[in-house]
């Protein structure tokens, strides 16, 4: 791998993301997740056996996916893309002036717009050739597992924008639960309650692509930790429906993770 692209690259980022308020936790979480989601990226494409140039595009790819992020929390002081505008078309956006400080390669200009402006889709067009289908499931699948890592992690307040408080009284929605029962991830309209999120989140492994990146997810135990304790608290919910159904959740996911091997 080319440390000193690396090494600019990430300068780079550092310069960008320093016009942002680095105080503020929402800020600091998309500084991580970036780096973590760059470091996944680099695993899962030398599993699947890319050259070393293509190893440091995969991971330049995680560094940039999430670069609208800090517009979005910006300009409308918000994550939810429902709320202000897509992170990743405001990416596109964002990367038309700031590319040129991470690359001067031209080839690897249109895959890493691909990537990023598709890592966050509910379904990847049908129509991407098979290079641009592997840095686009790299940067899906290194983005989701870094996902599950931040639900643990950070608060609810960050993450989903409500108290501890609230989020004891939350509900999971019966289109939300049909979404897990097919084993899917679930569509941006699926998520109608307050802990459809939280569902959503852990759906996201059954469409994982990479096999680097299912052994992740059990190696670190973003999984196992994010059913117990969500957000740092305990999975006890005052809604008698709200527990059975997150307790049904809890078992078919340690059925999966010991399917995992």
């Amino acid at each position: 791998m080319d440390q000193g692209f690396r090494n600019a690259a990430r300068d780079a980022f550092g310069s960008y993301t320093a016009r942002y308020d680095g105080g503020d936790e929402r800020i600091a979480l998309k500084i991580e997740h970036t780096y973590e989601v760059a470091a996944l990226c680099e695993r899962i494409a030398c599993d699947e056996g890319l050259d070393a140039r293509d190893v440091d595009l995969a991971w330049l790819c995680g560094l940039l996916h999430d670069i609208g992020r800090f517009e979005q929390l910006r300009r409308w002081n918000t994550f939810s893309d429902a709320a202000s505008c897509s992170h990743a078309m405001l990416g596109l956006d964002v990367l038309g002036t700031e590319l040129v400080h991470f690359t001067d390669n031209a080839a690897w200009t249109p895959l890493i717009r691909k990537a990023v402006a598709h890592h966050s889709d509910y379904r990847l067009p049908v129509d991407l050739s098979d290079r641009e289908h592997i840095f686009c499931t790299i940067t899906r699948d290194a983005d989701k597992v870094d996902i599950l890592r931040v639900f643990n992690q950070s608060s609810c307040d960050a993450v989903l924008g409500m108290a501890p408080g609230e989020f004891c009284h939350g509900r999971i929605s019966d289109t939300a639960l049909v979404g897990f029962r097919e084993r899917r991830c679930l569509s941006r309209d699926e998520r109608v309650e307050s802990l459809d999120g939280l569902l959503g989140t852990v759906c996201l492994v059954f469409e994982l692509e990479h096999r680097a990146a299912r052994a992740a997810v059990c190696e670190r135990g973003y999984l196992e930790h994010l059913l117990d304790a969500p957000f740092g608290l305990d999975a006890v919910f005052a809604n008698v429906v709200t527990q059975d159904r997150w307790n049904e959740v809890r078992a078919a996911m340690r059925a999966w993770e010991s399917a995992q091997g």
